[in-house]
């Protein structure tokens, strides 16, 4: 499989950089774009998606690969979301239009569909609730319709990833992972609730494999099967670090949200953001699980969930990597 010239936009982000890793172990020609340099990969070139004539770099370009995008919680103003999300993708595809690509890869996300119902599919109806999601699937609209402009011609795959975790990404899983790696971790509940995750090198090799998709629409969630519930994915942390088995100390769910509800009022109070909430609590003890028909295309992923889980606490906590990159994300 080869290509005159891949640009990924946002390529010195926690999937970019892992992305361009193993576009060159594919020896894959790729040009990697982003507003901030990468440390792993100096050839990143700048380029910012809220500028059209900053994209008039992508005048070589005959895929483009657009993970670029604003997705923390505390983003202010909440004008970024539309400036870098949507704008960002109306300029993305008026320079596809200019240059004449033909096939575009835009990484979206779950959070469209909002709290959604478990094993939720590609066609759940949009539900999101907040800024994020929303303006990731008024992007996903902008590129469906540059689509549509050609369609026998133009290649659109949007990838729709759950919760991303994996090494030196420094979001809610990583947090979990230390929580039990300090031994500071308690269990809320009775743990049967499951979660849908993604290890980052499975969504790169689907991203790199999506790109001998053929003209047309294609939309996928991506979600590294089967799911686990609470007490498997702890026992599996447990295991990995400390050869223990189960899930440790165990406390009724109704404590846990008191104890969040408590955190709450202190935070208030101090004006200091705690590790727990009682956000924090219900999200945890909640199912956020989806479905996704990857495997109809015949992808395989090259590492399992459980394996994808064992690299990365081998990389964080039993292994000195303190002066790798690390990418902070939700």
């Amino acid at each position: 499989m080869k290509f005159d010239n891949i640009a990924v936009l946002g390529g010195a982000g926690f999937i970019g950089s892992r992305l361009a890793t193993r576009f060159e172990s594919s020896d894959l020609n790729y040009s990697s774009f982003d507003i901030d340099l990468s440390k792993d990969h100096p050839n990143t070139i700048f380029l910012n998606v809220e500028d059209q004539v900053s994209l008039d770099k992508l005048t070589s370009a005959t895929v483009i690969i657009n993970l670029a995008a604003v997705h923390h919680d505390n983003i202010l103003p909440l004008s970024r979301y539309d400036d870098v999300n949507v704008q960002g993708a109306i300029n993305v595809c008026n320079a596809a239009r200019k240059f004449s690509i033909s096939k575009i890869v835009f990484t979206s996300t779950v959070a469209i569909y909002g709290f959604a119902p478990p094993d939720t599919t590609e066609s759940g109806e949009p539900n999101y609730f907040n800024d994020y999601g929303r303006t990731k699937y008024l992007a996903e609209r902008v590129y469906k319709e540059w689509q549509a402009e050609d369609p026998s011609s133009r290649t659109l795959v949007i990838v729709r990833p759950t919760v991303i975790f994996g090494e030196g990404n420094r979001g809610n899983v990583y947090n979990l992972l230390k929580q039990v790696a300090l031994g500071r971790f308690l269990m809320f509940g009775n743990g049967e609730n499951k979660k849908s995750m993604a290890y980052v090198e499975n969504v790169t090799a689907f991203l790199e494999y999506s790109l001998s998709f053929k003209p047309g629409l294609h939309i996928y969630n991506y979600v590294d099967k089967p799911d686990l519930d609470m007490n498997t994915l702890v026992s599996l942390i447990r295991k990995n670090l400390f050869g223990k088995s189960g899930v440790g100390i165990r406390l009724p769910g109704i404590f846990g949200i008191g104890l969040g509800y408590g955190a709450d009022a202190i935070a208030k109070l101090t004006g200091k953001a705690l590790p727990i909430s009682s956000i924090r609590v219900r999200k945890f003890m909640s199912t956020t699980q989806f479905a996704t028909s990857v495997q109809k295309c015949g992808f395989i992923p090259p590492v399992s969930l459980h394996d994808g889980l064992a690299r990365t606490l081998r990389y964080e906590f039993l292994e000195d990597n303190s002066s790798r990159q690390t990418f902070k994300t939700e």
